[in-house]
């Protein structure tokens, strides 16, 4: 019993270890996106989070890459399934484009995260039309 409880947390402290990415202080916003979008691309959410994370911490001062940063944690949480939270990160997102200068931001993620609203709405209006039926 001992050694299964000892293995028990073992395994525990190593995967609580894996779970922060380390993230070089030396690479540029191409590269931290690349490397979120590979993580992306396999599933590992929690990964590319961390990555864009980092971009927003490391680089607030750039609009572009701030809006690039939240469209894609937003997105993340979609592809999760946790639309609510999606939903209110991406009405966020949008308030950026009610500014004087929203020509100057990038515009296909104004685009992307009207979509992104549509489709949450279509999938909450079909789970409250498949739980109406099954009543």
């Amino acid at each position: 019993m001992k050694r299964y409880l000892f293995a028990l947390v073992v395994v525990f402290l190593f995967s609580a270890c894996a779970s922060t990415v380390y993230i070089p202080d030396d690479l540029s916003p191409a590269e931290i996106i690349q490397r979120a979008q590979e993580a992306l691309d396999r599933n590992r959410y929690h990964v590319a989070t961390q990555y864009y994370e980092a971009l927003l911490e490391r680089y607030r001062h750039s609009i572009d890459l701030v809006i690039t940063a939240e469209y894609h944690i937003a997105f993340i949480h979609y592809k999760q399934g946790r639309y609510d939270q999606a939903r209110t990160e991406m009405n966020i997102l949008l308030g950026y484009y009610n500014s004087p200068d929203a020509e100057l931001l990038p515009q296909h993620f104004r685009r992307l995260a009207h979509i992104v609203l549509e489709r949450i709405d279509e999938k909450e209006n079909q789970r409250r039309l498949f739980s109406k039926n099954r009543q």
